[in-house]
């Protein structure tokens, strides 16, 4: 290939000039790494909030998840069994994810499986139908349940946990008294707060750009600050930040990316990284009446995920479960009821766990067995601020009877702080239009 055939190709490609001591053949795999690299950042840029339709699709999967969500909770009363609830969530889901993105050759499905977990559980819990003593168990009256559950188009997953407390079917009050009512209070103040804590410096700051300027060279809380903020909240309604509550930077088929915030970490651990504009993240935060510390349940893991890891497999039912799973669920988690054949799948899995080809979710409760919080959401973070896609819902606190509140002024002043810039409404923005509009034809007379 001579030097103007080189010329050509480096112009084609908008590539930097060649050095003239390479010989043609370095400099077409100059051309071609440069070309690779150019392709992969457009790839790259096409899966991030830079390109409109992955916010789109997050959106889509939000408001699945959040239609979902509202309906499980509703279902959610004295007597009802757990399996059965976590059933219909995911039938409903399934229903709701059918009927968008028609015709497209887009992957779409369950991005969490529907989990109910009562009073104590502080992780997501799914029973399996053919565990007998466990398929009955039933939600009892008084008990804190959280409802984990989400949805995924396109590999942007959203997931969302709300929580209920389960109303007694013979008092005809829907108020809320006690340390239940303490509990809801302080994790609806504690998740708000959180959630301003995590807007980017500067990025809502307002005045001259100097103003401006000094606003966004001012650090951001670190990870152990947010966890002492968010622990005095807790105390004020005498909770305490459950051990180990972990938020996600989501990604394009990935919700445990690259990085992480732990809030009341354990010993030996700690989080990475804080968000920044053009992330969406999954905002967990979980509180208890007891310790907060966390032990280990003496229940099936029904939970799972695949992994990166590469494993050769011995056992046939073994390769068939895994082969199930990356056909039904990639890289998002699942239930083992949610498999074609629940039995053969406790079977299947035991070798894909070993071999690391599956990571399961060991089930865990507040090690004091008292009454548990979590809640989640999946948020975006713009220019304009963070924007709630998938969230728990507000709680009406007037109906939650407490003689607690918070009144450390610091608190006080970020719960006052908006999560966006006020972009104004629509019919606003048309008047504004409108009166625009007269002001011209008034000076054009």
């Amino acid at each position: 290939m001579d030097r103007a055939a080189l010329d050509g190709l480096r112009y084609h490609f908008a590539a930097t000039p060649i050095d003239p001591q390479l010989r043609p053949s370095h400099a077409c795999l100059n051309l071609f790494s440069l070309h690779s690299s150019t392709f992969c950042d457009a790839a790259h840029k096409y899966y991030t909030l830079n390109n409109p339709d992955t916010l789109t699709k997050y959106k889509t999967a939000a408001q699945i998840s959040q239609k979902v969500l509202e309906a499980v909770s509703g279902w959610c009363v004295e007597g009802s069994k757990i399996v059965e609830l976590c059933q219909k969530g995911d039938q409903l889901l399934e229903e709701e994810i059918a009927k968008v993105y028609k015709g497209k050759k887009i992957a779409k499905g369950i991005s969490h499986p529907t989990t109910v977990s009562p009073n104590s559980y502080v992780t997501p819990y799914t029973p399996l139908v053919s565990d007998a003593a466990e398929a009955e168990t039933t939600l009892k009256a008084g008990e804190v349940v959280k409802i984990q559950l989400g949805a995924q188009i396109d590999g942007f997953g959203t997931i969302v946990c709300d929580m209920v407390i389960v109303a007694d079917s013979n008092s005809s009050s829907d108020e809320v008294t006690g340390r239940e009512a303490d509990l809801i209070h302080a994790t609806h103040y504690a998740n708000e707060l959180l959630l301003r804590l995590l807007v980017p410096a500067g990025l809502l700051a307002s005045g001259t750009e100097e103003e401006k300027q000094k606003a966004a060279a001012q650090k951001p809380y670190t990870q152990a600050q947010i966890t002492q903020l968010i622990e005095k909240v807790a105390k004020v309604y005498d909770c305490n930040v459950v051990e180990n509550t972990t938020s996600w930077l989501f990604q394009r088929n990935e919700i445990e990316g690259e990085k992480k915030i732990i809030l009341s970490p354990g010993t030996g651990v700690k989080g990475e990284g804080l968000p920044d504009v053009g992330e969406v993240w999954g905002i967990e935060l979980g509180l208890s009446l007891g310790s907060g510390k966390v032990k280990t349940l003496p229940h099936r893991a029904t939970l799972h995920r695949r992994t990166t890891t590469t494993y050769i497999l011995k056992r046939p039912s073994s390769r068939q479960t895994l082969s199930e799973v990356v056909k039904k669920f990639g890289t998002f988690p699942f239930s083992l009821r949610q498999l074609d054949d629940e039995k053969a799948a406790k079977v299947g899995v035991v070798e894909c766990v070993r071999g690391g080809v599956l990571r399961q979710y060991e089930p865990a409760g507040d090690a004091d067995n008292a009454a548990v919080s979590r809640v989640l959401s999946t948020i975006a973070i713009t220019k304009n601020g963070i924007t709630r896609l998938a969230a728990p819902t507000t709680p009406d606190l007037t109906k939650f009877k407490t003689d607690k509140k918070i009144e450390d002024a610091e608190i006080l002043e970020i719960l006052e702080r908006p999560l966006a810039k006020s972009t104004g409404s629509k019919k606003n923005k048309n008047k504004k239009k409108k009166a625009a509009k007269t002001e011209d034809s008034k000076d054009e007379e």
